[in-house]
């Protein structure tokens, strides 16, 4: 849960937090200070606890421990802390499409095109510059309060945290695989049945821009099920169980049905048989992988309840579901 190395432009100062107390429970009674802590101060994440409490911000009656010394029933732990500035970025005036909003969570439907995260390449426009401007205390949070991301071509929902709490809570579910995110893609390639694809996601060993399944990678699943079939495509959804960079792309061509106009994973351009000029049109002019994040769904971190949030389909991949039906009706009058 470390910040990105974002540029150098200075934000608000630093938000001070604490200090603050709470007396260690009986049931408590000789467990680990960090493990107590983190109980006693849910908002905050356990590394930057950790953190805390080798630095003295965080101290047991007053005096420095190490997170692995017992407690007692009684003690009083003490946090004084200064959250820095987490994210460094120069807040920009771009307009955000809001799906949700309370005051721990900000759902979104990010457009094709926008970068998430600035970088060497991108060190404006960006979505966090976006968050910056629309809500300067975000800068306090780990990302801008980014707790997951999407490729810049591919769009769709995605969630925000607003507090710590919120984030650490986003975190968790995540890393549980308890988040419900639901994709829609047209893949090249007609199949005939849905799949759960259960092969592991690593950096590929030559091309350093792609990931690739490798034996040795990072277990990934991802259930496919057929929406739409068309004559030489297919329109699929696609869950993730597990968020591994690249993921459904890299799964997608895995089982030889790469996405449509995907530059990385989908090979050279193909053309349907006897397909209308306004079908290769489409097919040549999509410059994008057609991928879209359609649903979201977790518990809300405060109340607990289900959020769940849709994202229209845009209209580049509309437009191009269209033109296949319209081929394979075509083909099916013939």
């Amino acid at each position: 849960m470390t910040a990105l190395a974002d540029d150098d432009a200075p934000l608000d100062a630093p938000a001070t937090q604490g200090p603050r107390s709470a007396q260690v429970p009986t049931h408590a009674a000789g467990r680990r200070f960090d493990a107590v802590l983190a109980e006693l101060f849910p908002e905050f994440s356990r590394s930057r606890l950790s953190e805390w409490i080798k630095s003295g911000d965080a101290r047991l009656d007053g005096e420095m421990v190490r997170p692995r010394d017992p407690v007692t029933p009684g003690q009083v732990a003490t946090l004084d802390a200064v959250l820095d500035t987490q994210t460094h970025a120069q807040p920009e005036d771009i307009p955000l499409q809001v799906l949700y909003e309370d005051s721990e969570v900000l759902v979104l439907d990010k457009p094709a095109g926008l970068v998430v995260h600035p970088g060497a390449g991108n060190p404006t426009g960006t979505l966090v510059n976006a968050l910056l401007f629309r809500d300067p205390a975000l800068s306090a949070l780990p990302r801008a309060g980014i707790v997951h991301r999407l490729d810049k071509d591919t769009s769709g929902v995605m969630v925000v945290a607003k507090t710590l709490p919120a984030h650490t809570s986003l975190v968790a579910q995540l890393s549980a695989r308890e988040v419900h995110r639901q994709y829609v893609a047209v893949v090249v390639g007609a199949m005939v049945s849905g799949a759960t694809v259960d092969a592991p996601i690593d950096r590929h060993p030559r091309d350093r821009l792609k990931m690739a399944v490798r034996e040795d990678g990072r277990d990934a699943v991802t259930h496919v099920r057929l929406r739409e079939r068309f004559r030489g495509h297919t329109a699929v959804e696609c869950r993730l169980e597990t968020g591994r960079t690249h993921q459904i792309r890299v799964h997608m061509a895995h089982l030889r049905f790469p996405i449509v106009g995907d530059p990385l994973y989908g090979g050279p351009l193909r053309l349907p048989r006897g397909a209308s000029e306004e079908l290769n049109a489409q097919l040549r002019g999509f410059r994008r992988q057609a991928l879209h994040a359609e649903t979201l769904e977790f518990s809300h971190p405060t109340t607990g309840e289900p959020v769940r949030t849709s994202a229209p389909v845009p209209a580049d991949m509309l437009a191009l579901m269209a033109a296949l039906r319209d081929d394979a009706a075509a083909h099916q009058r013939k």
